[in-house]
């Protein structure tokens, strides 16, 4: 297929949560590693994060989520991308999660989590490495 380019990632705030500062962080850290980021802004719906990576033709979808609706919200992002074919964009996230909950959103097909004290440097490692892995 011989995807070219930088990644593409939609950072997302989906939900009531109107704490944007951490997902605007790391938008800032995935751009300034040369990745293409597209921030959707607050409180935006499983729906328009979607419509948004399918139209952006996004890689991934970053999501932030500290209101504790994570399992609703990761788990109706997967859902949407199943129907309308796109499972091909990664979805990872961060915020507010207990560990408990983090085996059951790998589970629904989450493929990663961030918890509160992990770099952006790991996370920028972790989008390189798993997101657009470069062929050996």
């Amino acid at each position: 297929m011989g995807v070219t380019g930088p990644i593409r990632v939609v950072v997302a705030k989906p939900g009531l949560d109107g704490h944007d500062r951490g997902a605007k962080v790391i938008a800032r850290a995935l751009r300034d590693a040369g990745m293409e980021v597209i921030y959707t802004g607050l409180h935006q719906t499983p729906e328009q994060v979607v419509d948004t990576a399918i139209q952006e033709d996004a890689d991934a979808i970053g999501m932030s989520i500290l209101s504790g609706a994570h399992m609703t919200l990761f788990s109706k992002v997967i859902e949407l991308l199943r129907e309308r074919e796109a499972e091909d964009i990664k979805v990872f996230g961060g915020g507010i999660i207990p560990d408990a909950d983090i085996p059951l959103l790998k589970e629904l097909g989450v493929a990663e989590i961030f918890t509160p004290g992990a770099t952006t440097a790991s996370i920028v490692e972790w989008v390189r490495e798993n997101v657009r892995p470069v062929a050996a």
